[in-house]
């Protein structure tokens, strides 16, 4: 599971052998001081930087991969995990392996990914909006490009500036793994990360919401922020002391990180919207207070013109990251990884389809 640690980054308990092992020398092999192929030295881009191998003072033989924590420059992130490839087993697993893997998702060798998990910030109710792997599981080739659409979907429209950054930066990873045969990925996945408060503007929600809490979202324990992610494991960020305490569970869905702040509650009617947007070369500042009975009036149109509306270079730079994370399944290879090639290229063309849409 993955746990926060105290200086910012994350922790990843180390895996039952042999898959834990082989993640850590994975990542030992790619960070080596003393590494001096191009390949490995350009993957580490595209990966979470790694800081060794952590144990608790408590349980020395408890261990730990530090990571770091991707998450951690975003005031509001917006989390998705995607696992890659067209085979989600390695060339060695068992029969009786391969038959679960398949029927977990069977569609995955056609369509090349599968959708582990998301969960999106929406302005509108200043709260997340979270799908476990049962959603990721449940679309089709007909509903995918509507269920990936969702993760970039604010509550008021459409991220365009999100998705093409995302695309930009899986091109960059598709162009590794063009010009490599030296790795080839199994059960591995993209992290996608993008800020919920876009560029172009400051939304203030330090005093006020737009609208009522939904009552207590899944994820989120009454006196107190919770968040249950990864495989095993809960973390509880207590905001009243900073301490962060953790307790171990099952069945969690799987995610990379875990957000440092949930939902606060707030109890008031109006919200300060402060608006900075850059068009056409000159800036432009606006400050609205916007009462809650106004919220089904002429309120949603202008919050619409600033987050659909941006100008092109915003929408170049937006503030996203795509990293690739989960790597117990990697293997030396001679051939290109046409696999995860595959569930790349088919990725892009379902986020370009929806940039076009």
């Amino acid at each position: 599971g993955i746990l926060q640690h105290p200086d910012g980054t994350v922790l990843k308990q180390l895996q039952p052998p042999p898959r834990g092992p082989r993640e850590q020398e994975f990542y030992n092999k790619v960070y080596d001081s003393d590494c001096c192929d191009s390949i490995l030295l350009e993957l580490r881009e595209y990966l979470p930087k790694y800081f060794g191998v952590w144990s608790p003072p408590t349980a020395p033989n408890d261990m730990y991969l530090k990571l770091e924590d991707v998450t951690r420059k975003f005031n509001k992130p917006c989390i998705m995990d995607v696992k890659i490839g067209q085979k989600s087993y390695d060339p060695y697993a068992s029969a009786e392996k391969i038959q679960q893997q398949v029927s977990k998702y069977p569609l995955m060798e056609e369509i090349g990914f599968l959708v582990l998990g998301m969960r999106v910030y929406h302005v509108s109710s200043d709260s997340y909006e979270t799908q476990n792997q049962h959603y990721g599981r449940s679309l089709t080739k007909e509903t995918v490009k509507d269920g990936i659409s969702k993760f970039f979907h604010n509550g008021y429209c459409l991220r365009k500036d999100a998705i093409a950054a995302s695309i930009q930066k899986i091109e960059k990873i598709l162009q590794w793994f063009e010009g490599q045969k030296q790795l080839n990925f199994y059960a591995s996945s993209l992290l996608f990360v993008y800020e919920g408060l876009c560029q172009a503007t400051t939304v203030r929600l330090s005093d006020v919401t737009l609208a009522e809490k939904r009552g207590v979202p899944k994820g989120l324990l009454s006196g107190g922020d919770i968040l249950e992610y990864n495989n095993n494991i809960h973390v509880i960020n207590s905001t009243g002391n900073g301490k962060i305490e953790a307790s171990v569970s099952k069945g969690l869905s799987k995610f990379y990180a875990l957000h440092k702040k949930a939902y606060s509650k707030r109890h008031h009617s109006q919200l300060s919207l402060k608006v900075e947007n850059l068009e056409q070369d000159n800036v432009w500042k606006s400050s609205t207070c916007i009462a809650q009975e106004h919220l089904n009036g002429n309120v949603i149109p202008q919050l619409e013109k600033v987050f659909c509306h941006m100008p092109a270079e915003i929408k170049e730079s937006a503030n996203v990251e795509v990293r690739m994370i989960d790597f117990a399944h990697v293997f030396p290879s001679n051939t290109k990884d046409e696999g995860y090639i595959y569930g790349l290229k088919n990725l892009i063309t379902v986020l370009q389809n929806i940039l076009d849409n």
